[in-house]
């Protein structure tokens, strides 16, 4: 008894010399950090800005094609990126992406980069309905990955490496540094964000980096990327209007998913190899976007051909459906690319389609809620998605886009769209 008395006053003395001594910071190991990050946005702000100029250089000569030519145009892209596909190798989609940053200790492999960038720049480039955000993130992430082992870091370091390289392509391409960082987080896992709160700083620091590099290198600006009519609050009930919208957004967003998930039954019946398909799809992509040319792209640029063209409401609902149509065909056919940016546009459409039947709801409002419930309601991600779309739209009030969001959040399927989201079975 004495024995054991005397081992606890001396683990007291121990605690509270401890605690007597003054907290140290390490300068050197947070600069040693610090520029690590920032040297990783550096990159990925590089890879995103030389990623950005050959696309649109490609965009440049292949939209020059329209009318029927639209049609053979995306069927030959589509055939080439299934070829690259088929024989440099399967890059995956943004479901690999999160489940190797969730299962598999946060390592990207690059040995995909050059079949994702190859294949992206053809399918983005020639019309299709996803844009460059997945191959972006593949590439800047796996290169945060690639970093890492170098540097021989392992386990939460590692992780918090890749996600800040994914942070830094997310970013890059939607111009709001805290947004990307917080959808590089979210989408990994719609329930528990917060597990990689550890990854939250180095995140930022890269993204902010990775702005000013990708800014500088396409001379982007700081104004909104999509010009909607200003918005006011002027009526207490804003607040129910936009959660009436997105319970309605969030029903379109139920029926892209249907769809979606009835396209990828049907692709996968046809026993052949990815170029047929990715050849298929780029047809029927090229005969919507013969018919409808608006639905041809991702929507970076055509939102703001949406929002100006005052189209009628029949006009209206055929991109509404065709979008869609549009995205889910993009997506099970084998193209490559992300579908976040092409949701935005969906629900653009919507908008203008409620704003017709009632008026007296203010445009921006009505735009914004949809766009953030369909996006919420797929992605599960309402916290970064309320920021990307106060940036991206230049909407000053956070509150109806988070109320929108929140409702696409509650609406989603039980089961996630993108399958990695769930909780692994142990």
């Amino acid at each position: 008894m004495k024995k054991a008395k005397i081992k606890r006053s001396r683990k007291l003395i121990t605690y509270l010399n401890i605690l007597d001594q003054p907290i140290r910071f390490n300068p050197f190991v947070f600069s040693r950090a610090f520029l690590l990050w920032a040297f990783l946005g550096l990159l990925g702000g590089a890879i995103a800005g030389v990623y950005w100029i050959v696309l649109e250089f490609l965009t440049h000569h292949m939209v020059a094609f329209t009318g029927w030519q639209v049609i053979p145009v995306m069927g030959i892209s589509g055939f080439l990126a299934g070829l690259i596909i088929h024989f440099i190798g399967d890059p995956g989609e943004i479901q690999l992406i999160v489940n190797n940053i969730r299962f598999q200790n946060g390592k990207l492999d690059p040995k995909n980069n050059p079949s994702m960038i190859l294949s992206s720049l053809l399918c983005v480039a020639s019309g299709g309905s996803l844009g460059p955000e997945a191959p972006l993130v593949q590439v800047t992430g796996s290169t945060g990955s690639w970093l890492g082992k170098v540097l021989r870091l392992k386990g939460e370091e590692l992780r918090s490496l890749s996600i800040a390289g994914m942070a830094s392509g997310f970013t890059a391409l939607f111009g709001a540094p805290l947004g990307g960082s917080l959808f590089s987080l979210e989408i990994l896992h719609h329930k528990h964000a917060l597990e990689y709160y550890k990854a939250i700083i180095p995140a930022l620091v890269a993204s902010c980096f990775s702005y000013m590099v990708f800014a500088t290198i396409i001379g982007l600006g700081l104004g909104p990327t999509w010009d909607l009519p200003t918005y006011e609050m002027v009526d207490k009930f804003d607040f129910a209007y936009a959660i009436i919208i997105a319970i309605v957004a969030a029903a379109v967003g139920w029926i892209f998913i249907f769809c979606t998930k009835l396209l990828k039954s049907l692709f996968d019946k046809i026993a052949t190899p990815i170029y047929v398909k990715t050849c298929l799809g780029g047809i029927l992509l090229g005969i919507i976007a013969y018919y409808l040319p608006l639905t041809r792209y991702f929507g970076h640029h055509e939102i703001n051909g949406l929002l100006t063209a005052k189209l009628s409401m029949n006009a209206l609902l055929a991109i509404l459906i065709f979008k869609i149509l549009a995205i889910s065909i993009t997506v099970t056919s084998g193209w490559r690319g992300g579908f976040i940016i092409p949701l935005f546009f969906t629900g653009a459409t919507l908008g203008l389609i409620i704003h017709q039947f009632v008026p007296g709801i203010n445009l921006s409002l009505t735009i914004v809620s949809c766009m953030a419930a369909i996006n919420v309601c797929v992605t599960r991600t309402p916290m970064s998605t309320t920021i990307l779309l106060a940036t991206l739209t230049g909407f000053a009030y956070f509150i109806p886009i988070l109320f929108a969001s929140l409702v696409g959040y509650f609406l989603a399927p039980r089961i996630p769209f993108i399958t990695s989201q769930k909780d692994r079975v142990e």
